[in-house]
């Protein structure tokens, strides 16, 4: 059972109708924008623990050989060999 609290926040004018506008250009209502952006909001404030690992996969044939992303020691080594004449 879903149980959901009714509660009055008090915005200034200009940002409620933002807020509407868009909801209804999304067709959607003003209570699931709201929810929305405050799970939004709340999932950015969270530890660094709770969040997903950050990761980014190369694209194939773009990284030089020897290169191994997940350690960040041996990468700094190979970028200061790379940088020395």
């Amino acid at each position: 059972m879903l149980i959901c609290m009714r509660t009055t926040i008090r915005l200034p004018d200009d940002l409620y109708d933002q807020v509407r506008l868009t909801a209804l250009q999304e067709r959607r209502t003003v209570t699931s924008f709201i929810e929305e952006a405050l799970r939004a909001a709340l999932r950015e404030r969270a530890p660094a623990a709770q969040r997903p690992a950050f990761r980014i996969d190369p694209i194939p044939g773009r990284l030089q050989p020897g290169v191994d992303l997940d350690d960040s020691a041996a990468l700094l080594d190979l970028m200061d060999d790379d940088a020395r004449p």
